[in-house]
């Protein structure tokens, strides 16, 4: 056994320790989760989270033990920062497992069975798995052709076979290219020419608005400049070299403003994993 992995072990056997000393003698329940029932109007019983002093408060295994795998695979991932170990590994793991998991059932309920099942074997589907699906629900032949296409994907495992797998992926990335080009088009094209007509004189109530204009006639030097960075026809020099040159320094600031916008997010994520750690869990600082 290696010296770094005789730490992992001690650290994480002496928190252990630590954590169920500090479970038993806390007022606060530290790591554990207490609910109360809920009344329902439809004779469902619901139950809502408490506090542990609550004269109505349950405690509730099956939440506890969500909050202490929950903390267990928080502090696996953050474990990554002392090095690369067995518990990062296995969080990272049950992360890919999970998912993909997910993934795999959410599409085969979302795509397989309410797209196409219920096109071609209502009845089936009505018996199954929707009682809901309307009885007027009549066969489709035209979903054989997806279905046909779907099993041409599996011919890739059959050497002899394998070139029919080209024709549902050139169908799927033609479809995808098309839809996505119009949409991008729309999006990112002509949103945002249509964002930069605007009026450099702005009117509100009949008087003189500084601010509005002096912000639109900003926007439209920005993208004036930052197009003539970009138009390489003519030599960067004199004057018109001088207003590619502020299209940069506009561009250095979209670039800082994306990228500071990007950190603030992951800073927001990990402050919410303090905050389940140091609240939900440990308890030690009130809610």
């Amino acid at each position: 056994m290696t010296r770094e992995l005789m730490i992992s072990w001690f650290l994480l056997i002496a928190g252990g320790i630590g954590l169920v000393v500090l479970s038993a003698t806390s007022e606060k329940g530290v790591g554990t989760i207490y609910v109360k029932p809920v009344p329902a109007a439809n004779q469902v019983q619901t139950w809502t989270e408490t506090q542990r002093t609550d004269s109505a408060a349950v405690f509730s295994p099956y939440r506890t033990a969500g909050v202490w795998l929950a903390a267990f695979l928080t502090l696996a991932v953050f474990s990554y920062l002392y090095k690369d170990n067995v518990f990062y590994k296995l969080a990272e793991s049950m992360i890919v497992g999970v998912s993909a998991g997910y993934y795999l059932v959410a599409n085969f309920w979302d795509s397989i069975v309410a797209l196409l099942m219920t096109e071609l074997t209502p009845q089936l589907v009505r018996n199954w798995a929707l009682p809901s699906l309307s009885e007027t629900k009549t066969v489709d032949p035209w979903f054989l052709v997806p279905l046909v296409l779907s099993l041409f994907l599996f011919c890739r495992f059959v050497p002899r076979l394998s070139w029919l797998a080209r024709w549902p992926l050139a169908f799927v990335v033609g479809t995808f290219a098309g839809l996505r080009l119009v949409s991008i088009l729309d999006a990112d094209f002509i949103s945002q020419i249509r964002s930069t007509i605007v009026p450099l004189i702005v009117l509100t109530n009949g008087s003189f608005n500084v601010w509005a204009s002096i912000r639109n006639l900003g926007l439209l030097l920005s993208v004036v400049t930052c197009l003539a960075y970009f138009f390489f026809s003519v030599p960067h020099q004199g004057l018109f070299g001088k207003v590619s040159r502020v299209g940069v320094w506009v561009l250095m600031i979209t670039f800082g403003a994306s990228f500071a916008f990007t950190v603030m997010g992951r800073i927001t994520l990990l402050t919410r994993r303090f905050e389940f750690l140091f609240i939900d869990w440990l308890r030690l600082i009130d809610p």
